[in-house]
C-alpha cells in the first residue's frame, strides 16, 4: 500500500506505466513473384500482384510502446521515437521498392520472403525493437487491409475489411409490438430499417517464410465475398437470411453468425479466425472473439493501436 501511495504522489506521474503510440507513413511498391515458380504458377498464385513492375501503397504504421513515466512525465521523448522510426524504417522504405529495399525480401536467396503486409510488419519489429520498448505494431497497406504483430515469432494477425448493405427489424416474435418497442425502441418498427455495415475479419496464422503470408489472401477475400457479402448484401435479414427468421438480427447476433460461418473455412485455408468486428453505424459496433484461448494475445497495449 505504501508503494502505491508513493507512486501516486510522485511528481509528473513518475514511475507509473503508460502506453504511447506514434504514427508514421511511407509510400512503397512491391511485387509478388517467386523465382522457383513458373510465370503461370506465379500468376495463378498471386494474381494481379504478380504483374511487373509491381504496384504501390501508401502505408501507415502505428507503433505502440510502453514503459514507466520519467521525471519529465514521458515514457519516451517523442523526438527520439520519431528519429528511430525514420532511421530504422521509413528512411529506407519511403519511395522505394520493398523487394529491393531490405535483404529480408531478396527472394533470389533461399531465406528471402515476399514483402507482404504481415511479413513487412514483422521485419519492422525486428529493426525497431532494439531501440524502442515495443508492445505492438499495426501496419495498414490500405484502409481495408492491415496486419498486427506482437513480437510472437512468426505469428501475426491479418485483417480484411468488407461491407454490405442490409435492412433488419429487431423484434421477438413471441412478444407484442408494445413489448418489442419497450425493448428495442424504434428498431422494432414493423417495416424495419437499414444500415451500411462494415465487417472486419481478423485471422491469425504463422507467416510462411517464403511467401510471407499467413494464408492465401485471395482465398480469404473469396470466403468473405461468398459467405458474408453475397448472402447478406441488399437483403432484409429477417426475411432473406434463414438464420435470422428465428434469431433477432442485432449487431451482436450478426457478428456471431458471421464468425460461425467463417471459422471452419478459414481453418481450411491455413489460418485461424481470431475476431469479427461488425460496425452497424458510426456509433454502434459489436466484436466477437472466435478463439477464446488467444484472448491474451490482445493485451491492453494493443487496444491503443486499435483505437488509433
Amino acid at each position: 500500500m505504501a508503494d502505491i501511495s508513493a507512486m501516486a504522489l510522485a511528481p509528473h506521474g513518475q514511475g507509473r506505466r503508460c502506453v504511447i503510440t506514434r504514427r508514421a507513413c511511407f509510400s512503397s511498391s512491391h511485387r509478388y513473384w517467386l523465382p522457383e515458380l513458373s510465370s503461370d504458377d506465379n500468376n495463378a498464385r498471386f494474381g494481379a500482384c504478380a504483374l511487373a513492375p509491381g504496384h504501390g501503397h501508401n502505408y501507415e504504421l502505428i507503433v505502440s510502446m510502453a514503459g514507466p513515466l520519467d521525471a519529465d512525465g514521458m515514457v519516451l521523448n517523442l523526438s527520439e521515437v520519431k528519429h528511430a522510426i525514420r532511421e530504422e524504417v521509413t528512411g529506407s522504405l519511403d519511395f522505394r521498392c520493398l523487394n529491393d529495399a531490405w535483404d529480408e525480401f531478396d527472394v533470389s536467396k533461399p531465406e528471402g520472403c515476399l514483402p507482404t503486409t504481415e511479413a513487412l510488419v514483422r521485419v519492422i519489429w525486428t529493426r525497431l525493437v532494439p531501440h524502442l520498448p515495443l508492445v505492438a505494431l499495426r501496419l495498414y497497406e490500405s484502409p481495408g487491409l492491415w496486419a498486427d504483430y506482437l513480437g510472437h515469432g512468426m505469428d501475426a494477425f491479418l485483417t480484411l475489411r468488407t461491407h454490405f448493405a442490409a435492412a433488419h427489424r429487431l423484434a421477438r416474435p413471441e412478444l407484442s409490438q408494445e413489448e418489442n418497442e419497450r425493448i428495442y425502441g424504434k428498431c422494432a418498427r414493423p417495416h424495419g430499417h437499414g444500415h451500411n455495415y462494415l465487417v472486419d475479419v481478423t485471422v491469425r496464422g504463422t507467416i510462411d517464410p517464403r511467401t510471407g503470408m499467413v494464408c492465401d489472401l485471395a482465398a480469404l477475400q473469396s470466403l468473405l465475398d461468398d459467405l458474408v457479402v453475397e448472402p447478406f448484401d441488399h437483403t432484409f435479414l429477417n426475411k432473406d437470411v434463414p438464420h435470422f427468421a428465428s434469431c433477432v438480427p442485432t449487431a451482436e447476433n450478426i457478428a456471431l453468425h458471421i464468425a460461425d460461418r467463417l471459422a471452419t473455412p478459414i481453418r481450411a485455408i491455413g489460418a485461424v479466425l481470431h475476431k469479427v468486428r461488425l460496425q452497424e453505424s458510426p456509433n454502434n459496433a459489436a466484436e466477437v472473439y472466435a478463439e477464446t484461448p488467444q484472448l491474451n494475445a490482445s493485451p491492453t497495449a494493443l487496444e491503443a493501436v486499435l483505437a488509433s
